[in-house]
């Protein structure tokens, strides 16, 4: 949920809800906003959506708890009630934060929060940024409030899985689409888009498509897009570079529910049985790492900022005006 924007008695109602009705399978990813169409309805600048996103951290968590809290912040002044209802997992769900910049991925694990992270360009950069946030969520931990941490760092792939590769790049032909509307809105000044009812996204979605057939194909080529065979190749790169989760993106463009439906069976019966048997490797990996029983190298992020590999949809500053 985006703090900024959202009340954080609002915001703990709706998550206990969730929690209650979903029998404690709720995960409590919060975000600050990407960009300033989001925030300005709001009263909400791009300059203080960290600091506003702060402050909200510190006035949600203890709504969670038994009996009534108050909060007095800088942004947020609640009196003293008693929020409800109350989540079934105790004292809160899972903490996330989304980090749709690469540097926010530090920031999480200093903060002791779980990273909701994007594909990184290569294994090397998935390396550093791995690196980077135990070494900050070990040596420099700085909670923000009293909650439980959560040492994770999830990643959003791309993704679509058919018996052939060419069937599974056929299928995610919407998929480019995902990646053409964060290039097209990503480009302008703190992400500002276009008035509503001005632009048909899908439209020069379909425009660009025509000009840029190879950046189409390389585009389909990047992600967990292909065969099973194909998917389990790309999953133990993200292995080897300690990756705790993968979140799989599948429901992009005009993707059909049929495809998106044979595409999660085809994964869980094919791909999932060999990373899950692996799975108490990579905790006993997390638990010394947290332990300091293993000391990661202090690896410098400078040359793993870029978040757009020359396979994803590229665009001219123009072709986003």
């Amino acid at each position: 949920m985006q703090l900024t924007t959202a009340h954080p008695a609002r915001v703990a109602e709706r998550i206990a809800a969730l929690d209650l009705v979903s029998r404690g399978r709720v995960e409590f990813g919060m975000g600050e906003s990407a960009s300033i169409t989001e925030l300005e309805p709001f009263d909400r600048t791009f300059e203080e959506k960290r600091a506003v996103w702060e402050d909200a951290v510190r006035a949600v968590i203890p709504m969670f708890k038994e009996g009534g809290c108050e909060y007095h912040g800088t942004h947020f002044d609640f009196p003293l009630r008693n929020v409800v209802p109350k989540p079934l997992q105790k004292p809160h769900p899972p903490l996330w934060v989304a980090c749709s910049q690469l540097e926010t991925i530090e920031m999480a694990g200093r903060r002791g929060l779980g990273a909701l992270a994007f594909q990184f360009l290569s294994a090397d950069a998935a390396h550093a940024w791995v690196h980077a946030y135990y070494n900050a969520f070990t040596k420099r931990l700085d909670k923000l409030t009293d909650y439980v941490t959560n040492p994770n760092i999830a990643l959003t792939s791309y993704f679509m899985c058919a018996e052939t590769d060419d069937e599974a790049r056929r299928r995610a032909d919407g998929i480019p689409f995902f990646q053409f509307a964060l290039r097209f809105y990503g480009q302008s000044a703190f992400r500002k888009r276009p008035d509503p009812g001005t632009v048909n996204l899908w439209g020069e979605y379909e425009k660009w498509k025509r000009a840029n057939p190879e950046s189409l194909a390389r585009a389909l080529s990047g992600g967990l897009i292909g065969s099973p065979e194909t998917l389990r190749r790309k999953l133990r790169r993200f292995e080897t570079s300690h990756i705790d989760q993968v979140i799989l993106l599948n429901q992009a463009g005009k993707n059909t529910h049929e495809h998106i439906c044979e595409s999660l069976e085809l994964f869980a019966r094919e791909v999932m049985p060999e990373f899950h048997a692996r799975v108490p490797e990579q905790e006993a990996w997390k638990e010394r790492v947290l332990n300091r029983e293993i000391e990661l190298e202090e690896i410098d992020t400078a040359p793993f900022r870029d978040r757009y590999r020359p396979n994803s949809v590229q665009l001219t500053p123009q072709a986003a005006e």
